[in-house]
Order: C-alpha cells, then sequence, then structure tokens
C-alpha cells in the first residue's frame, strides 16, 4: 500500500473522538429525507487529490450531509459546488461539479484535507477533537510537501499557523485572518486565507463567485513563480 493510501486508511479508521463518532453515525443513520435512498459513508473523511501537490487547500470539516454522506472532501453540498467550481476554473480540477466518489472527478496539483476529519455537531468540533485530528494534518503536509496552503476559514488558518511554527516555517504572533491574506513562510511557501464557502457566506454576499477566484489565481501565480 502506498503511503498516501496508507494514511488514508488510518483516517478513515480513526476513532478517537467517541461524540464525533457517535454523531456520525446517528446522521448516517436517521439520513436527510432528500438522501433517504441514498447510503451513507458515516466515517472520517479522507483526504482527496493528488499525493504530491503544490497546493493543499485545508478545511474546517465535512458537512453532516454533504462528506459524511458521500465520503469525499466538499462533496454532495453548496460549498462543493463553489470550491469545485473556482478550482476546475483555476486549473486545479477536471471538472467543475462534485457528486459523488464514482463521477470521475480528479483534481490536478492539488490536495484537499480537513481541520477535522469527521463532521461534528453544530459544524463545531471541539479543541481536544480538533488536537486529536492534528496527527492527520502532520501526516498530510510531510507526504504532499505543498508550496502553497489555503485555509478556508479562521480556524483552518490557526491551524496551519500552529503547524508552521513547529515546522521552524513561521515565528511571531498569529497573523490575522482576513479574505485574500498572505503570509510568507521558511523556503518559499505561502499561506493563503480565503473565507470559507459556506451558505452562511456566499448567500449573504460576504463571499462572491470573483472573490473566491482571485485566491486560487493568486494561488496559481504562487506555484508559477516557483518553476
Amino acid at each position: 500500500m502506498k503511503a498516501w493510501d496508507r494514511l488514508n486508511h488510518h483516517i478513515v479508521a480513526c476513532e478517537r473522538c467517541p461524540r464525533l463518532r457517535a454523531w456520525c453515525r446517528q446522521v448516517a443513520k436517521a439520513k436527510r429525507r432528500a438522501f433517504a435512498g441514498h447510503e451513507y459513508w458515516g466515517r472520517p473523511i479522507p483526504n482527496f487529490g493528488a499525493a504530491t501537490a503544490g497546493l493543499l487547500i485545508v478545511g474546517l470539516a465535512p458537512a453532516a450531509h454533504g462528506g459524511n454522506r458521500t465520503g469525499r472532501m466538499f462533496t454532495g453540498d453548496r460549498s462543493g459546488d463553489w470550491l469545485y467550481r473556482a478550482l476546475h476554473k483555476a486549473g486545479f480540477a477536471n471538472q467543475p461539479t462534485s457528486v459523488d466518489r464514482q463521477d470521475g472527478l480528479q483534481l490536478i496539483n492539488c490536495a484537499i484535507t480537513a481541520v477535522c476529519h469527521c463532521a461534528p455537531p453544530d459544524n463545531k468540533p471541539l479543541p481536544e477533537e480538533i488536537s486529536n485530528c492534528r496527527q492527520w494534518l502532520e501526516e498530510t503536509i510531510d507526504l504532499i510537501k505543498p508550496s502553497v496552503l489555503l485555509a478556508l476559514g479562521q480556524l483552518a488558518w490557526r491551524a496551519i499557523i500552529t503547524e508552521a511554527r513547529h515546522r521552524n516555517w513561521y515565528s511571531g504572533p498569529m497573523p490575522k485572518f482576513g479574505h485574500a491574506a498572505k503570509v510568507a513562510l521558511a523556503d518559499n511557501r505561502w499561506l493563503l486565507a480565503s473565507y470559507h464557502p459556506s451558505q452562511q457566506n456566499t448567500f449573504t454576499g460576504k463571499l462572491t463567485e470573483p472573490m473566491f477566484d482571485a485566491v486560487f489565481k493568486e494561488a496559481r501565480r504562487l506555484l508559477q513563480g516557483r518553476t
């Protein structure tokens, strides 16, 4: 088994957070009426994308009826609709839609992970649950060796800065999170920020398609600057 597949196998088998595992199983059993005929994944969601990638996107956690249903990051919900449209436009995905694990979607020089790999109640993992998942972020970065890390939301931003400090990629105070924020890391690495493409942000206009596209355009520019 390749290292990337082995890491994903370990993520899916993780049982470190009893509250999250019980919640995911409960949601998978009860289901939403619109998905009554679907077989829910109901387990931790593995990383998605290339085993080595220039761009690593870090989200917060899977959605209860999105990733927890489909078994793939940002698949089956409105956030994923926004993300994969933008990735395709920027050349990081072979298609703009994401429906299920068999839809033919492939990422190009890009991978997606999360601060928390299980869907949490109310989309709010506890600090200890985020801490329990930190090993998977560490190992993901070790394997992928990204040049650009993109945080979708403030919790992902803080998790990446914390990891960057442990790797001596960054020192100093916690940089302020904001859409399109950019922080230089060691060895010509970069951290970018975007508001999360949640319905709370997209429906209110806090995050627009041009704003989102601009972040991926900048990620592409930074990656091309390394070649």
